[in-house]
């Protein structure tokens, strides 16, 4: 019997965070008796007059937002981080000990509205209004990124996420400390930087398009791809195809093309399932604040799409038992998702209906 990537269970390596991934493609054939969601998607209005998220609506604090026509960034009237914290005092360091240490936390969390229509997401808005989200987002990041170390863009998009507010959006969470996650990434793309001499998500890129085996999207300046070590059924990996460290180095044509095959990538989500595909995505680059000063040539800029969807929009993926305990594991190869992404037409879905 020889081994088969599509039928034998196997673990594959995630250079980038140093970390094993369980394919267990034959598992595949299982019935399913889990839980399912509810299929049904709800008549989302154009403006709600109660979600706080609207122009001109009233917010929980009291504030009132403009009548926005385009993005819009408020500082979270619920942060989980605040940019003054109090010095800790010598009885307070006392307890600062190997098994108990701590640092104090600054940050600032933002919320930004992609748009003053509370029923378009990206997928179906024009490049020029995703273009004008990736120039607020390059804003934000070097505003943000004076004073702090590390700025996180990240969008959870769809209730299933624990997204409580449908109206199009993302956060900013800007704080004085590295993440674990890019944390991590940058520990592993710096080691491997310096033995290689090249970034690696650069050379992942380059071996990708030779193998043609896992992409979903791709145009003259970015490439999609389902990455080799995934863990969600549907994850991809979002690279520019130059070296390009931070957001704010893209040129006027990469900004433009990032706007169009987000576009196209978010259609093919989409149009999977025939409804609006669930996530959390979020963009890593290098870091900012203090750590700018050192050389971040091994850093790549790169987004991570995480879906939850497993077979259809009513069954998504749990990360439970084993993956919490072991470590990750996955049923439908990186090959097999990255092909039914591929398949899906360009046009959404809700545009043919439309059409009809």
């Amino acid at each position: 019997m020889e081994f088969n990537f599509t039928e034998h269970q196997h673990v594959r390596y995630n250079p980038l965070k140093g970390e094993w991934i369980l394919v267990s493609p034959h598992r595949l054939k299982r019935p399913w008796s889990g839980q399912v969601e509810a299929a049904h998607e709800d008549e989302i209005p154009p403006f709600d007059p109660k979600n706080p998220l609207c122009p001109g609506v009233n917010r929980p604090n009291g504030e009132t937002n403009p009548d926005y026509v385009s993005t819009f960034v408020f500082d979270n009237d619920f942060p989980a981080m605040l940019p003054d914290v109090p010095e800790a005092d010598a009885a307070t360091n006392q307890t600062n000990e190997e098994l108990f240490k701590f640092e104090p936390a600054m940050g600032t969390c933002r919320v930004m509205c992609f748009h003053p229509r509370s029923d378009l997401t990206i997928p179906l808005m024009s490049i020029e209004e995703i273009k004008a989200i990736i120039h607020e987002w390059i804003k934000q990041g070097t505003e943000l990124g004076v004073k702090y170390d590390w700025v996180q863009i990240f969008e959870n998009k769809g209730a299933i996420m624990g997204c409580s507010n449908p109206h199009p959006h993302c956060q900013i969470w800007a704080s004085s400390f590295m993440p674990n996650e890019p944390r991590i990434k940058d520990s592993y793309q710096r080691e491997y930087y310096e033995t290689h001499g090249r970034p690696l998500l650069l050379d992942y890129v380059n071996a990708e398009m030779k193998k043609q085996e896992r992409i979903v999207v791709q145009n003259s300046h970015w490439l999609v791809v389902v990455p080799w070590w995934a863990t969600w059924p549907f994850e991809t990996l979002l690279v520019p195809l130059r070296h390009v460290i931070r957001m704010c180095d893209l040129t006027s044509e990469e900004i433009h093309s990032l706007a169009e095959i987000m576009k196209r990538l978010t259609i093919k989500y989409d149009n999977l399932f025939r409804t609006s595909f669930p996530y959390s995505m979020g963009w890593h680059g290098a870091p900012t604040g203090r750590k700018a000063l050192v050389d971040n040539q091994h850093w790549q800029l790169h987004a991570m799409y995480y879906p939850p969807l497993l077979r259809s929009s009513t069954v998504k993926k749990f990360m439970v038992g084993y993956e919490m305990l072991g470590q990750a594991q996955r049923d439908l190869t990186a090959e097999q998702a990255a092909q039914k992404l591929f398949s899906q037409p360009d046009v959404h879905y809700k545009a043919e209906q439309d059409a009809n």
